[in-house]
């Protein structure tokens, strides 16, 4: 229990703030996401608008230089070198430096030096507003770098820790000068801004001092909106709704343009605007004083842990995170366990098998993603076994007291008894299953280039995938699409395309959860990519040198298992009563029958709330139960009535064939083709984890549809010897 929880006052103020943080919070999740998705695009847009205008002058330069020397020798003049050697100088220079600028390369310097021409220009030669506009953009980029989209930011880690001269004190003095110098250059920007737009709203006559420092000219059509603009002065300067206030302000820039009463230095204004609206009004603004106040909008708790309700998740799958995030909200202590300190985008996986993503493009750190939220503990650790009794969870020696228990530990490979033959035919659930595939594939070309018996070579260049679900079809479509276009001209003693991709399955249609209609879709398309589907077939032994299928011999050195899933240990954990899976039979509000503070979610339940049928062990139904047993522990907690029982909401099957194909139903409309496949796409890209994450995927994908080639073909890891026991991997 809270601590003063008979104290009624606290309970109905604590309650009050909650209900007054949730608008709030979803606001400054909209934010943080806004910043961190389109704010380094933003960033890259401006140093390529600032790079462009400077490139294209020192261009001039070179190609007028009629004009260079009199600029040289008049307009900029450099008294101790004689006319020429600037403007050659100047030119080169000025050529060189937006360079780097959009490429990002040296960001900070090179904004500095143009930061100083542009000031000389403005305070001894030109003053245009303009120049203002261009100093506080290159300012920004001295202070804060060029962000993520840069060859700064790629090579950062690096630089911080090499034997280079200075590279390490001048990595260390750029992170100085952003965390110590940011705040205040936000305060002085929201001001000058703020000035700005007074003056003009007030018809004020800028004094002959300040006529160099305010950009009141190309403000002046401002001047028929007074209220309006001088309110969002007021906000921008004080740091408060101070975004909502920019965005209003870029939308009147907007509008004038389409009237055509737009500014000479509009493009300029907005972009100021824009760093403003994306990264917010800094840590000196009221904005950050009512963050500070009520401290859960920006992760923190405004309800004290000490003797809060104790709620230990047990793995970070979909279903655990999500139930994690909902309960990072309230006056909960949350304890997420997992035996990898990384959550995976498990949907993707075949690809990292295949050798079209890097392990790091589908995976992101558990503690990364809860490190703003003070009540949510993650711990590293292999969980043996949960004393119901005591309430512990146990990790060894170490046991984890629960109040509440989630047990979210998914699923791993089946053999349907026949466990001897894991060493033969890995099944893809983890990370290290994916690069153990992808040694596999990889080293059986190796192997086949070195062959010199054809019966050995044709071994090893036949796949042979069991199981005809969204993974097996995944693999076959991927692996054909491999060995047909990824690497042609790479051998030279056997065509790759050569190989033989053999999808088994035991039903008498692939994809049997989808409709009729585009199971056989996929079949077809298989087929166009050489895959050789083989229905209605049973797998009667598999061993070192290939499977039997049907009383028949197929040789093959590489068999790959996605036929059969079980769930992990948690029913002999919990001593409940499971399906023949291993799954836990649940209640309808997912708790376990005799323990109503032990929930059980994801592939490791079985419940019924899909319309009175199993619900699908989907990562979509993994996150809507662990939002649900959310709930039903926030409504437990706070006394009001029970949660309805829970219901899966279905939102629609996927699977992809190759690299233009793919299947598709949603609520009974099916797609097919080059459309389902765009869907697909980008579908799997926004349910990523982090923007990294994101761009890493769409690159890598956009690289090899264009080129065909495919960037993690590495073989790594040490070969499993086959006599090795057998040692399911769950993820717990």
């Amino acid at each position: 229990m809270l601590p003063n929880a008979n104290d009624r006052r606290f309970r109905r103020a604590a309650d009050g703030i909650r209900w007054l943080l949730v608008p709030m919070g979803i606001i400054d999740t909209v934010y943080r996401v806004t910043e961190r998705s389109v704010g380094p695009v933003a960033g890259l847009l401006i140093r390529l608008w600032l790079a462009k205008v400077f490139f294209v002058s020192g261009i001039l330069k070179i190609f007028d230089l009629s004009v260079a020397p009199y600029l040289s020798n008049v307009a900029y003049p450099v008294p101790w070198v004689e006319p020429l050697s600037p403007t050659y100088l100047g030119a080169a220079i000025q050529m060189l430096i937006p360079v780097l600028l959009a490429l990002g390369l040296a960001t900070r310097w090179a904004a500095l030096y143009m930061l100083i021409l542009v000031l000389v220009v403005q305070f001894n030669y030109l003053a245009l507003d303009i120049n203002l506009y261009s100093a506080v953009l290159f300012g920004w980029f001295v202070i804060c770098g060029a962000g993520p989209l840069s060859l700064d930011h790629l090579l950062a880690r690096g630089l911080g820790d090499t034997a280079l001269p200075f590279a390490t004190a001048l990595t260390r003095l750029a992170s100085a000068v952003t965390r110590y110098l940011k705040p205040y250059y936000q305060l002085v920007l929201r001001l000058w801004l703020g000035l700005a737009l007074l003056v003009v709203s007030l018809g004020a006559v800028i004094p002959i001092r300040l006529v160099k420092l305010l950009p009141g000219k190309s403000l002046a059509h401002f001047t028929p909106t007074p209220t309006l603009t001088l309110v969002c002065a007021l906000l921008i300067a004080f740091g408060f709704v101070a975004r909502p206030a920019v965005l209003v302000l870029i939308m009147t820039v907007v509008g004038m343009h389409i009237t055509g009463s737009d500014g000479p230095a509009d493009v300029y204004f907005v972009m100021t605007l824009a760093l403003v609206g994306l990264y917010g009004p800094g840590r000196l603004s009221l904005d950050k004083w009512i963050l500070d106040v009520l401290p859960q909008i920006s992760g923190g708790q405004v309800f004290p842990l000490e003797g809060a309700p104790r709620v230990v998740i047990v793995g970070a799958g979909f279903g655990g995170l999500a139930c994690a995030a909902k309960l990072a909200k309230i006056a909960v202590h949350v304890t997420l366990i997992d035996r990898h300190n990384y959550h995976l985008f498990q949907p993707l996986l075949y690809q990292v098998a295949t050798a079209s993503l890097s392990p790091a493009d589908i995976a992101a750190t558990v503690r990364g993603l809860f490190c703003d939220h003070l009540n949510v503990q993650v711990l590293l650790g292999q969980v043996t076994g949960i004393d119901t009794v005591q309430q512990g969870v146990l990790i060894g020696k170490r046991r984890i007291p629960y109040d509440y228990l989630v047990i979210a530990t998914g699923a791993s490979h089946s053999y349907f008894g026949r466990d001897e033959w894991e060493p033969y035919a890995p099944g893809l659930k983890t990370i290290d299953d994916a690069v153990e595939i992808r040694r596999r594939i990889l080293s059986a070309f190796e192997r086949a280039e070195a062959a010199e018996d054809p019966a050995e070579r044709q071994g090893l260049l036949t796949f042979v995938i069991v199981g005809g679900g969204p993974t097996g079809v995944e693999l076959a479509g991927d692996i054909a699409e491999l060995v047909r276009h990824g690497m042609e001209k790479e051998f030279h003693h056997f065509d790759p395309a050569s190989a033989q991709v053999v999808l088994v399955q035991s039903a008498p249609r692939l994809l049997p959860t989808f409709p009729e209609t585009l199971s056989e879709k996929a079949k077809r398309a298989l087929e166009r990519l050489g895959v050789e589907v083989m229905l209605k077939s049973k797998v009667d032994h598999i061993d070192q040198e290939g499977v039997l299928i049907n009383g028949k011999r197929l040789a093959s050195h590489t068999v790959l298992w996605a036929a059969g899933v079980v769930a992990s240990p948690a029913a002999q954990w919990l001593n409940a009563s499971a399906d023949r899976s291993g799954r836990v039979k649940v209640q309808a509000d997912l708790s376990v029958t005799g323990l109503p503070n032990v929930f059980v979610i994801g592939d490791t339940a079985l419940a019924n709330g899909w319309k009175g049928k199993p619900v699908p062990g989907l990562a979509p139904a993994a996150k809507q139960g662990g939002a649900y047993v959310a709930r039903v522990i926030r409504r437990k907690l706070q006394g009001q009535p029970a949660q309805p029982p829970f219901a899966y909401r279905h939102m629609g099957s996927l699977a992809t064939i190759g690299r233009k194909a793919a299947v598709a139903s949603f609520n009974g409309v099916n797609m097919s083709g080059a459309p389902a496949w765009w869907l697909w796409g980008v579908i799997h890209v926004a349910l990523l984890v982090g923007l990294r994450n994101r761009i890493s995927v769409m690159f890598n994908w956009f690289w090899a549809y264009l080129t065909f080639k495919r960037g993690t073909r590495l073989i790594t890891g040490d070969e499993r010897p086959l006599e090795a026991g057998i040692n399911p991997t769950v993820r717990t």
